[in-house]
């Protein structure tokens, strides 16, 4: 590797046995200078290379020990130099057999999946480096990357110690990819020998020596210019090209859209300038302007960005106007009971001692203002709410005043206080709307029933619709089912079912009284019953009309609605719960009253439910934007220097800078890129070769056997044939071959007793059939 920096000076530690004991990743960077930097080792910089190897000894060490440990942590290396192309290469550790040290048994497997790690990325270039003086059939390194790159669209051989070959014998036919052929082919190398190491030869001499050997050797020299470390580094530059150019349409395009997402950002730093008071001055013009404008849509709904997670500013106050104050509203309507409570306790009151004639209004308009005046807290409760939400309209509106914190906080101040003295006063006016509604009871309004209306109406008006069953009257004479029963408040009918359209029967109110009916002894069901006090007959040929009910809670309700009707129990004289009277003719006021009443303050809820938006609008809201637009700026002009507003956070200084650098970074990249694509070409990847010898030269056959328990090596040789030819293949056969208890003899173990016990047998015993 030291060959493709072209230092001078050694930086890979040496010895014998395993030395590279954890993957070394090797960044080659052009540079002007010349120093090399360790990631595990950030900000120094080693110009002294003997200094690098002793790192790279003591990085190892740390991980894996000192005793031919290994791991598969890498070691990040980065060399600067003038004289290197861009390059990463990894150097991985040989496939060691034999474990010496520390190394576990599995040492060859461990080794193996390391390897297999960093070579199975499709992205990566495998230098499969052999000896020249060995045999190329027997390389571990053209092994593995066969079975990860089998097209070979990965691989370039790397044939080394051309120089230490036996007399007479030399590699042409490999360098030349006649023999065992590759995608890629061959390219031959002559390192240093140990002498050269040991007397510090220059890496420049050696290279200068390698090529005048390449030149003067008779089998290479007619491709000397394709030998080499320097063709070979070239070589890889040029697929690092080819990559790179691969990539280039997909890169561009996400750097495109990168540059086109931060080019609005970038438009507002690039004349900033931060002591210019001119600059200071301009910006805050244009952030209270962005806010005002913010505010508004915010306000009004027409802002660009819409919000689709959840309600924002107009719509949240727009919800309060229409869903959440009407609501409030209809929290304070009055409880029936205690309504016709205070009715009966007003009339009463109100005649004193004397008995009264007529319905006094006096008690009606006591119980309207009673009930007038608690709609102030409902209205109250809505300005709140609104403020509420003009404060964090506000809060959202200064986000993009981010960049200046003084400037963000004192708008938001301002603004804030300015919203809360309107509150206050818009306050007052809503309770000034309630006193309104207080000192004049207009009782010739257009939409008041008043009493002449209220009787005509009263006698139209469906009190209570419902089923009933008619517990008294057998199933044969039409009793003893559920019908349908309408009460007014004149008479009382009953229907086949809610549609109300076959009439059964209907029963006048005049005379009639209720009374309770003890319930049946088989039966579930509340019952009572309707009579005539002129003992007349209710109901065709019966004196009484037995009604039932599931619940009592159902009975009592229907009492409550007779009532209304002016049907009275039994005993009058008889108080109901709550100091209710049963006098006929309190109760019928007491009804006058309460629809009177009820009448009115749905005059009175209406017009505030009409002014309190239109209050709330024109105080708060209105106000508050043309503050904004109007004020705002002279406010902050003069409550604190400007340069101290202006003042930018270090988060923003810093993502400005950041911004900016990232800007012009992915300009300066595409402007790279187009001249790569101007300055660089594709070689086209060699057409494919004949490596059907990869494919055949190395066949594993596995099976299961429970009796293999003797792990030692049986070595025997055979021809087979292969082809046209005869070749000699060697099976290591590891541990011993048993069928049904029985070593197979050496001339069992052929090609057609292997597949049949295959078929028979799982994974267990490996035989590896090597050409050789």
């Amino acid at each position: 590797l030291e060959w493709y920096p072209d230092l001078i000076l050694n930086f890979l530690p040496r010895g014998s046995g395993i030395v590279t004991r954890r993957p070394l990743v090797l960044q080659l960077v052009n540079s002007i200078t010349e120093y090399a930097e360790f990631l595990h080792f950030k900000g120094r910089k080693f110009t002294n290379f003997d200094e690098v190897r002793q790192e790279i000894e003591v990085e190892t060490d740390r991980v894996t020990g000192i005793n031919k440990g290994i791991s598969s942590i890498p070691i990040n290396l980065r060399i600067y130099s003038p004289s290197v192309l861009n390059l990463t290469l990894i150097d991985l550790p040989g496939i060691t057999k034999v474990p010496v040290g520390d190394q576990p048994t599995d040492i060859e497997y461990q080794i193996r999946d390391m390897i297999l790690q960093f070579i199975t990325r499709e992205n990566c270039l495998i230098l499969a480096v052999t000896p020249a003086n060995t045999d190329l059939a027997n390389s571990d390194a053209l092994k593995l990357a066969k079975e990860v790159d089998p097209p070979g669209m990965r691989t370039i051989g790397v044939i080394t110690k051309l120089d230490l070959m036996d007399d007479g014998t030399d590699a042409k036919n490999v360098l030349e990819n006649k023999l065992l052929p590759l995608r890629r082919g061959y390219v031959g190398v002559v390192n240093r020998s140990q002498k050269d190491i040991d007397s510090r030869k220059d890496i420049k001499m050696a290279l200068s020596e390698e090529r005048k050997f390449f030149l003067s050797h008779p089998a290479y020299r007619h491709m000397a210019d394709r030998m080499g470390t320097r063709h070979l580094q070239k070589e890889l530059n040029q697929q690092l090209t080819n990559h790179i150019r691969e990539m280039l349409p997909p890169l561009r395009s996400k750097l495109q859209s990168e540059m086109l997402a931060l080019e609005k950002e970038v438009e507002e730093y690039k004349d900033y300038r931060p002591d210019d008071p001119a600059t200071k001055s301009k910006a805050l013009l244009l952030m209270v302007k962005q806010f005002s404008v913010d505010f508004d849509k915010r306000i009004e709904g027409s802002g660009d960005q819409v919000e689709t997670l959840e309600l924002s500013g107009g719509a949240r106050i727009n919800r309060v106007f229409h869903e959440r104050f009407p609501f409030e509203l209809v929290k304070m309507e009055f409880d029936e009971k205690e309504l016709r409570r205070e009715i009966s306790f007003a009339i009463k009151n109100i005649h004193g001692i004397r008995p009264g004639l007529f319905t006094p209004d006096m008690a009606f308009e006591a119980i309207v203002k009673k009930h007038i005046v608690k709609l102030k807290e409902p209205c109250i409760k809505c300005v709140d709410l609104v403020m509420q939400e003009l404060i964090n309209t506000v809060r959202q509106c200064s986000i993009k005043l981010g960049r200046y914190p003084r400037l963000r906080e004192e708008t938001e101040k301002i603004v804030s206080c300015h919203v809360r003295e309107r509150e206050g006063k818009t306050k007052n006016q809503v309770l000034l709307l309630i006193d309104i509604q207080l000192s004049y009871i207009n009782t010739n309004h257009e939409d008041f029933i008043g009493f002449t209306k209220y009787v005509t109406r009263y006698i139209l008006e469906v009190i209570r619709k419902g089923w009933l069953t008619i517990n008294n009257i057998s199933i044969r004479k039409g009793g003893s089912k559920e019908y349908w029963f309408v009460l007014t408040a004149e008479s009382l009918c009953w229907f086949k079912d809610n549609e109300e359209k076959e009439k059964k029967y209907m029963l006048p109110l005049d005379n009639l009284k209720i009374r309770d009916v003890e319930k049946g002894f088989m039966s579930s069901k509340s019952v009572y019953a309707l009579f005539n006090t002129k003992q007349r007959n209710v109901y065709k040929d019966y004196r009484y009309l037995e009604l039932a009910c599931d619940t009592q809670e159902e009975v009592d309700s229907w009492k409550a609605s007779f009532l209304r009707a002016g049907v009275y129990p039994e005993k009058s004289t008889v108080t109901c719960p709550g100091n209710f009277s049963m006098d006929p003719q309190l109760e019928r006021q007491v009804e006058t009253i309460r629809n009177l009443v009820e009448s009115y303050m749905s005059i009175v809820n209406k017009t505030i439910r009409d002014l309190m938006p239109k209050t709330i609008m024109h105080l708060m809201i209105n106000n508050a934007k043309y503050f904004i637009n109007a004020e705002l700026l002279a406010s902050l002009y003069s409550s604190e220097e400007q340069n101290t507003l202006m003042e930018e956070s270090p988060e923003q200084t810093q993502r400005r800078d950041e911004t900016l650098r990232m800007y012009h970074a992915i300009k300066e990249a595409l402007n790279i890129i187009g001249d790569i694509n101007t300055n660089t070409v594709t070689v086209p990847l060699p057409p494919p070769v004949d490596d059907s010898w990869l494919q055949s030269g190395c066949r594993y056959y596995y099976w299961n056997d429970y009796f293999c328990d003797n792990y030692t090596s049986v070595y025997l040789q055979l021809k087979l044939p292969f082809g046209n030819s005869v070749h000699l293949f060697t099976y290591i056969i590891v541990g011993e071959l048993r069928f049904k208890g029985n070593v197979l003899p050496e001339s069992v173990v052929e090609t057609r007793s292997l597949n049949s016990f295959k078929k028979k047998h799982e994974v267990d015993i490996q035989v590896r059939i090597l050409e050789g």
